[in-house]
This record gives C-alpha cells, structure tokens and sequence, in this order.
C-alpha cells in the first residue's frame, strides 16, 4: 500500500451504524473496510486476486522448462521467412 492520507467524511449516522457492525464482525477497522469498498466499486483487483494469478503465471512458466528468449524469437521469423518464401 502506498502512502496514506487521513480525510474527514460526512455520512449518515445509519450508514457509520452500519459499517461499525460490518467491522465488528470482520474484526478490522473502519479504514480497511471503507478502502475495500472504495477498491470494489472503482473495480480494483485485490490482493489476494493479485497473488492468485501470480501464482498461475509461475506454475505454467515453470512447465514450460529452462528456454532462451532469442531462440524463440528466432525460430518464429525463420519459420515466417520461409512460409514467405513459398508464396
């Protein structure tokens, strides 16, 4: 998380009422869950989303074994050059 800034908000007394009994219950703090919100309706992945796909990307990275980049790249244009040249 970067740097935070401490704002001043107005809300209606019902809706503090309610996010207090949401907190209680999730045992965090007000902060955390007003920033969730913010996250979820501005549609910010959030961490555990993140680490989730991370993690998908190291497990099919590691099947595809040890390779050289400029190989690949290589063996793509030699293969493009010569579908070329059959035209």
């Amino acid at each position: 998380m970067g740097k935070a800034t401490k704002v001043m908000i107005s809300l209606p007394d019902d809706l503090l009422e309610r996010i207090d009994r949401a907190v209680g219950e999730r045992e965090t703090s007000r902060s955390a869950f007003i920033q969730e919100a913010a996250r979820r309706e501005l549609g910010w992945p959030d961490a555990g989303a993140i680490d989730a796909a991370l993690e998908r990307g190291r497990g099919a990275l590691a099947q595809a074994g040890s390779f050289e980049a400029a190989d690949l790249i290589r063996a793509e244009r030699d293969a493009r050059d010569a579908s070329d040249r059959r035209r």
